[in-house]
């Protein structure tokens, strides 16, 4: 994820129903424009929600290969080799 997805996603974790338009990358230097009378959020504000934005980037990374490797495990626990998975799954 980008950094102006993470502020994006910062943004609407702070206020679900905000619309603004960003014009940059990097939460110090870009240009927020708030829009249909969302109310300003502070960059301060923004930035200080990205760790928790990049916290859950991460955890759904972890519980993507989790589930993976739990259904590898329910398939091998059903009968099915190593090959015959990789045939089903692409992996």
């Amino acid at each position: 994820m980008n950094n102006i997805e993470k502020i994006l996603k910062a943004i609407r974790k702070i206020n679900p129903n905000s619309e603004m338009n960003i014009v940059g990358e990097d939460i110090d230097t870009c240009t927020i424009t708030w829009l249909e009378d969302t109310t300003p959020i502070s960059k301060s504000d923004i930035k200080a929600m990205i760790p928790t934005v990049e916290a859950e980037i991460e955890q759904e990374k972890q519980d993507a290969i989790t589930k993976k490797a739990s259904g590898k495990q329910k398939l091998k626990d059903l009968g099915l080799d190593d090959d015959e998975i990789k045939a089903l799954m692409g992996a």
